[in-house]
């Protein structure tokens, strides 16, 4: 899977750190949400597309202005 989009909510630290990622293969869409940063919890949401996949990103993100929009890397998961 290769990161499309990735936000953070802006939090540097460990604990109140959250990451949200659109991945895709190609041909599968899902979201992974990291709570903690990279030694944190996950929850992986295998989505039908790209659209689905974005209104599940929003809907994690929800409606604090807090977070950025960063460059795509590499997600764990």
């Amino acid at each position: 899977m290769i990161v499309q989009r990735h936000w953070w909510n802006g939090s540097s630290t460990a604990r109140f750190r959250r990451d949200v990622y659109i991945r895709s293969d190609g041909f599968q869409w899902d979201v992974l949400v990291q709570i903690g940063g990279t030694a944190g919890r996950y929850r992986v949401q295998e989505c039908p597309g790209r659209g689905s996949a974005l209104i599940v990103a929003d809907a994690w993100r929800g409606s604090n202005e807090d977070w950025q929009e960063l460059e795509p890397q590499a997600a764990a998961g």
